[in-house]
């Protein structure tokens, strides 16, 4: 049937997700998804919104959503756009503001997806090396470009640039659009929605997937200046004009203004990384600083396949890239106490440690 394919589809590699594995008992530490459940009232919306009205079609601006991020970042709904995750926002944004003649360039070790996006669309890109200690190194992106993206804390490392170096790459980086990448500024960076009006070319992606644990709704939003938003509205109305769906829309808004909840999980998810980040370095664990709601690690003398391997024997699933450079680190997700703790005593138990 391949013969059907077009050129485009027969070019393309695809992005590979993390594993979804139907275990029972499984200790899942592999795709990032927050350990504990979405707000008690983002269940109450959601059972309210269980009604006939599910027949009707959602507003396909989903102006509630835009109103209710735009009150928390204090900007207007039209500087806010909407869609069915981050990673349908990243789709529209690569084609909407990032296919230009000049290569976009984003870091060599990034999020997966971006040279997925560059394929699909026909993008040229650039991937610009990360530092030994895998930092994003701003100096490195003052050339000529027809835009930059990156996540910030950057994936799968989890390190962080301040707020301070986003706007120093502004500056200087005045005729194409910077793109920030948001999806887990939540645990311990700080969100450069502050700068979009200061700098009309950046726009600032963030995802409800992981600090407030609605990876399974897919909601995801994207905050600049208006003519930004107008492009990506552009593309989605020429894609899929009723992108999210009534359900989404009411756990979202609901999500976004408990922000109690969400300031207790995520404090929550910080105090467990720190612990379990010291815990592996007592192990002899190397543990790249995070600022994410995962950790980033290598053992100087454990081959990190077999350790992932070893641990998938105990019913623990770690996140394990085969790319250059980081073929030696695991990624691993900050779950419960009671769920790193059992990550832990397996690590004792297969390096041989005794207490």
């Amino acid at each position: 049937m391949s013969n059907f394919w077009s050129a485009v589809v027969r070019g393309l590699t695809p992005y590979v997700p993390g594993e979804q594995p139907k275990v029972a008992n499984l200790v899942k530490l592999n795709t990032n998804e927050n350990p504990y459940g979405p707000s008690p009232k983002v269940i109450e919306a959601l059972q309210t919104e269980l009604k006939d009205t599910l027949r009707l079609y959602p507003d396909p601006n989903g102006e509630r959503l835009k109103k209710a991020v735009g009150e928390y970042y204090s900007v207007q709904p039209d500087q806010v756009f909407v869609g069915n995750g981050s990673d349908e926002v990243l789709a529209h944004t690569f084609l909407g503001l990032l296919k230009h003649e000049l290569p976009l360039f984003f870091p060599d070790i990034t999020y997966s997806f971006y040279p997925v996006y560059c394929g699909l669309y026909g993008i040229i890109y650039k991937t610009v090396p990360v530092s030994e200690s895998f930092e994003i190194k701003i100096e490195d992106y003052h050339q000529p470009n027809g835009g930059i993206i990156f996540p910030n804390p950057n994936a799968p490392t989890g390190r962080v640039l301040p707020l301070a170096a986003i706007a120093s790459l502004l500056e200087r980086n005045r005729d194409s659009v910077v793109v920030v990448d948001e999806a887990y500024v939540d645990f311990g960076g700080e969100s450069a929605i502050a700068l979009v009006d200061r700098y009309p070319q950046l726009l600032v992606i963030q995802t409800l997937s992981k600090s407030r644990s609605l990876a399974g709704l897919r909601v995801g939003f994207a905050v600049g200046h208006p003519e930004l938003i107008e492009a990506l509205e552009r593309v989605k109305n020429s894609f899929n004009s009723y992108p999210l769906g009534r359900l989404a829309i009411c756990g979202a808004v609901a999500a976004i203004e408990d922000r109690a909840y969400f300031d207790q999980t995520c404090r929550m998810i910080i105090r467990t990384r720190e612990d379990l980040a010291r815990n592996l370095r007592n192990f002899g664990f190397e543990v790249l600083p995070s600022a994410a709601n995962f950790v980033f690690v290598r053992h100087p003398e454990r081959d990190a396949a077999e350790l992932a391997m070893a641990l998938r024997e105990k019913s623990i699933i770690v996140r394990h890239f085969k790319q250059d450079r980081i073929d030696q680190y695991l990624r691993i997700t900050v779950g419960t106490d009671d769920q790193c703790a059992v990550l832990c005593k397996a690590l004792e138990q297969i390096l041989g440690i005794k207490r």
